[in-house]
Order: structure tokens, then sequence, then C-alpha cells
């Protein structure tokens, strides 16, 4: 990976930047380009992992904030999401990860107006975990 040369600063600043558009309904590969950054900055790790949770977890929040302002309409009650976000609550954006299914837990949980603390505590929880398993292979 000679080719790739980027400094630690400048990858971190794009990790911050892709990891949240990644959350957002943007198309984004911050894993990838985690595990491209660890590859070639190892001795980063724990600053990447940082980076990409805050990150991902800032433009998850602004999905949650994108759903906290939506008016309430009535024709978004029988959303799916709508249901399982009411019954398990916060601990449900453990998912915000998930493609497709992450984004709409996280509007859900902003229009059905959880508070955003829990919210945001499960949702990093979730995305650290999995950029955690993304760094584990990069460094293997």
């Amino acid at each position: 990976m000679d080719w790739l040369n980027i400094s630690a600063e400048a990858g971190l600043w794009g990790m911050l930047a892709a990891s949240f558009l990644s959350a957002t309904l943007l198309p984004g590969g911050s894993e990838a380009l985690l595990f491209a950054f660890l590859r070639l900055h190892p001795d980063q790790l724990w600053l990447a992992l940082m980076v990409a949770t805050l990150g991902n977890t800032a433009g998850g929040m602004t999905s949650w904030a994108c759903g906290r302002w939506l008016p309430a309409w009535r024709k978004l009650e029988d959303l799916k999401q709508l249901d399982t976000v009411r019954r398990r609550g916060a601990p449900v954006l453990l998912l915000a990860w998930a493609p497709i299914i992450g984004d709409a837990l996280s509007v859900a949980a902003g229009w059905l107006r959880l508070h955003w603390l829990p919210c945001t505590v499960f949702m990093a929880i979730g995305k650290a975990a999995r950029y955690g398993l993304v760094a584990q292979g990069a460094l293997a």
C-alpha cells in the first residue's frame, strides 16, 4: 500500500468525514477507509476508532434529528421500524450501524421523541463494536 502515501492527520480528517456521511442516507465506505488507514498507520488504532465512531455517531444523530423535526404525520405510524423502536426503545439503536435499517431506526427514534442521550450512547456502542471488528481484521 505504498502507493497510498497519506499522512495520519489527513487520513483521520478523511475518516471523520467519511464516517459521518456513511451514517446518513448518503453512501459511504467508512469501514474500507478504516481498514486501509489502519494498514498504513497501525499505531493510530485507538485514535482512528474514536474518530470513526465519533463521525458515524454524529451522522446517526443527524438522522435522529431529522426524524425529531418531522411533523407528526399519521402515515408514518404504520412503519415497521416505528413499532420496533417504540417497543425496544433506545437500545434498538445498537443496530444503527446496520445497512438500510440503521438509518430508519435512527429517524424513527427521533420521530418518536426518544431522549437524545440514551440514543447517542447506544448508537455509539453499536458503531464502536462494528469498527472494532473492522480494526481487528485490519491488524490481523
